[in-house]
């Protein structure tokens, strides 16, 4: 009776607590946020206070006044920042919450299958600190996994890379568990820092990473197009040499050159992972491919890159942004079923 009082009176949610963007799954309500990962604060009298949290406080990358600043508190998959971090899932919760729940919820969260027992603890008390009466933590590749609808149950092998902005993580699963699993701290992140170093380097011009970001989406490509240069884009930044803004034309030649070295070091994890798993799950994966989730599966020609390189199908997930908050969520929704699939405790 009061286990289903607390329920109806809670707001239970699954947090895909990213690099780049949270989001936020409700339980018999679906995904109900989807915002960056971004907090912009104030520090006064020692104290950090919190001026604007997600879409807002993006907007101010880069541009903040000497008395404020703009930062993500995930780095990698994990908390760089405690404090502004706990801030930041109060905020969420409060937001989705719209103050119709007074009883603290149960909280699922994502976490790199990397992630030390300590960076773990850091997001457990993070989340209990932000007003959660019980936190559960899911390792990202298995939440993909689920929410890709691989048939991880089965006991044949299906293989998930699941790219986010910080970590890309390579699993193998297999009766309902991890059979293998790699984390590389490489991802869209990683991707935008490319493309600002390429075009400092190369074209002499300096720009932020929400410029880089957009160069990513618009023609970023994981493979030189055939045509020689591709799509080209005007942009503009701050001259190395002369120090004065400028601008410039970029082609989507250059930003695959930018792009190379992340690119390689995925692949590279795919293919250790294929040649590290057992060899009647090998046999499996030639069967059944490979599934791509998570934002950096959107880059123009990765599948194909992968495809060339493994020799094997390479398929990306519906709706692969939100893979991974789906599948925490289809956890949530069964949670007294689906519990072995969560991590032990903390």
């Amino acid at each position: 009776m009061i286990g289903s009082l607390l329920g109806l009176l809670s707001t239970d949610m699954a947090i895909d607590l990213g690099t780049a963007n949270t989001l936020v799954y409700v339980k018999g309500q679906g995904v109900q946020l989807d915002e960056p990962s971004v907090v912009a604060y104030m520090t006064q009298g020692g104290r950090k206070i919190v001026y604007a949290v997600g879409e807002q406080a993006k907007n101010m990358l880069g541009k903040t006044p000497v008395n404020m600043e703009a930062i993500r508190p995930m780095r990698d998959g994990v908390i760089a920042d405690f404090e502004v971090a706990e801030e930041m899932i109060k905020h969420f919760i409060r937001k989705v919450h719209n103050r119709r729940a007074f009883i603290s919820p149960l909280i699922i969260i994502c976490v790199p299958s990397s992630a030390t027992s300590v960076e773990r603890r850091a997001i457990h008390q993070s989340a209990l600190a932000a007003g959660a009466r019980h936190v559960e933590l899911i390792e990202e590749p298995m939440a993909a996994a689920i929410g890709a609808g691989l048939p991880y149950q089965d006991p044949a092998g299906s293989m998930v890379v699941d790219i986010g902005g910080g970590t890309s993580e390579v699993a193998v699963l297999s009766l309902g568990g991890i059979v293998y699993s790699r984390s590389v701290r490489v991802g869209g992140d990683k991707m935008d820092q490319a493309i600002v170093n390429y075009l400092r380097r190369e074209q002499k011009i300096l720009i932020g990473e929400m410029s880089a970001e957009r160069i990513k989406k618009e023609i970023g490509t994981a493979m030189p197009p055939e045509n020689g240069t591709g799509m080209a884009l005007t942009v503009r930044g701050r001259g190395t040499l002369d120090g004065v803004p400028k601008e410039t034309e970029i082609t989507e030649a250059m930003i695959a050159e930018a792009l190379r070295e992340p690119v390689t070091e995925i692949i590279d994890a795919v293919k250790l992972a294929l040649e590290a798993m057992p060899p009647e799950l090998a046999a499996d994966i030639v069967d059944r491919g490979i599934v791509l989730t998570g934002g950096g599966a959107l880059l123009r020609n990765l599948d194909t890159a992968i495809r060339n390189q493994a020799q094997l199908p390479v398929m990306i997930a519906d709706d692969p942004l939100k893979c991974v908050v789906n599948g925490c969520g289809h956890v949530l929704e069964n949670y007294s079923k689906m519990r072995s699939v969560l991590c032990p405790e903390v």
